[in-house]
């Protein structure tokens, strides 16, 4: 079934936004700050001693000193903690990758910490405007239980202070970014790419010589492509319509991303080309990065990247490419069990009607190993963990094309390795991990004794 190109969009723009969580406490710390004051004018007088014992017992002048001092440590408590997560920001993206910082932005933590101080400040300012005292020729009027529930959230708000200095140190080690990202582009895979027919891609319908382009309305990357819309538009115009871009690719406006032609001999006339194309150009989201709403590929490309940083002469960090090509390897284990390649998208009548591009095993593969085969060349342990990454993918991958893949692969990490300065002993070791992939394409997997 075709994911909604809209609601994919959505969610992830709303998970990936700091502001809806915090905007949403306040509106409802506000709601709570009038509604509460109410409830103390009803109740205050029938409040029994045992009950009232809990509750704040001060005066007009102690209330207001109390809301006060809420109020003013709280905006300085949310200050620091905006500035707490923009350092974490500029450390991810300068140490690790730029492409980092969306999983920052959607870490539902940060989101319900800055709720939880913004609301609290929210609540005590507009609590504050009720406490009235004598002098001020009217009744005294003290909310006592509005104000004890301001003094509660104000000890959540420290406790989340704490917690959140506690993730945050936990946050910004790569160990957990690394996690982090696979499991969104894990989340992502599950979500876009069903599983691995077992009876083999559909025939693919080939553009004739006289396709129509369908061009791009604006420049940017591919977000996400609306199956559904794109089939609809394809049925009502009697047209079969191929859309060669894929998610997260570079897009030029005026280029063409796909070709349509129509399903009988007769031509299309210009209202149907015309209606045709502006529908599958609404159907084309087009943005100014790559986001992980239909983006297959998107977590690697952010684990290759922390891998190929972290090999650059300035940080000089193998270990964590290392750990970078493990999750790569883990990722593109779980891919071979998908359904890769482009996707045929049917009309009622089960012909095919829209043809969706996706990655293939040879692109993801080849996204995942070429920049740390290239940058981590000199490095006997960067090479070594590529191997084994082709050793687990081969014995991962169930179908001969992408054994196939596995082993073009290979042929070239050899092709590296004989190219460098490495003594004897590290030539001999990375040789027998070679032998070992060649076993894993052939479906054995030998125990190390």
């Amino acid at each position: 079934m075709a994911r909604s190109g809209a609601l994919d969009r959505a969610r992830d723009a709303l998970r990936t936004q700091l502001w809806p969580l915090p905007t949403i406490g306040v509106a409802l710390a506000v709601v709570l700050g009038v509604l509460l004051p109410q409830l103390d004018m009803l109740v205050d007088d029938g409040l029994n001693n045992s009950g009232a014992r809990y509750l704040f017992g001060g005066g007009a002048g102690a209330a207001r000193m109390l809301l006060d001092a809420i109020a003013s440590s709280l905006i300085t408590v949310t200050a620091l903690t905006f500035s707490l997560t923009i350092v974490t920001l500029q450390l991810a993206s300068s140490q690790f990758s730029p492409r980092l910082l969306r999983t920052f932005t959607s870490d539902r933590f940060v989101h319900g910490t800055l709720a939880l101080f913004l609301s609290t400040f929210a609540y005590a300012l507009t609590v504050l405007r009720t406490v009235r005292t004598a002098d001020e020729g009217q009744d005294a009027f003290v909310p006592r239980i509005s104000v004890t529930a301001a003094f509660v959230m104000a000890l959540a708000s420290v406790i989340g202070l704490v917690l959140f200095l506690a993730h945050l140190a936990a946050k910004i080690r790569v160990e957990t970014m690394l996690r982090d990202v696979h499991a969104d582009a894990s989340a992502t895979l599950r979500r876009i790419l069903p599983e691995r027919d077992p009876s083999g891609p559909p025939p693919q319908p080939g553009p004739p010589a006289d396709a129509v382009p369908l061009v791009a309305a604006r420049s940017g990357f591919l977000s996400s492509v609306d199956g559904e819309a794109l089939l609809a538009a394809a049925v009502d115009a009697g047209a079969i319509v191929v859309v060669d871009r894929q998610p997260g690719s570079s897009i030029v406006a005026g280029t063409p991303v796909g070709a349509a032609w129509p399903c009988a001999d007769v031509p299309f006339d210009d209202g149907t080309r015309t209606t045709l194309a502006d529908r599958v150009a609404a159907a084309i989201s087009i943005g100014f990065e790559r986001t992980a709403a239909q983006d297959v590929a998107f977590g690697l490309r952010q684990l290759t990247d922390v891998a190929t940083k972290a090999l650059s002469p300035g940080i000089n960090d193998p270990t964590t490419a290392v750990h970078a090509l493990s999750h790569s390897s883990a990722l593109l284990c779980e891919l071979v069990g998908r359904d890769l390649g482009p996707r045929l998208l049917r009309d009622a009548e089960n012909r095919g009607r829209v043809v969706l591009q996706r990655p293939d095993l040879a692109d993801l593969l080849e996204l995942a190993v070429a920049q740390p085969r290239r940058y981590g060349a000199a490095d006997p342990d960067v090479l070594a963990r590529l191997l084994v990454l082709l050793r687990e993918l081969a014995w991962s991958a169930a179908l001969p094309a992408h054994r196939r893949v596995v082993a073009d692969q290979l042929d070239r990490l050899r092709t590296t390795v004989a190219a460098q300065d490495l003594d004897p002993t590290e030539r001999a070791a990375l040789a027998r991990l070679a032998t070992q992939v060649e076993l894993a394409v052939e479906g054995r997997w030998p125990s190390a004794g």
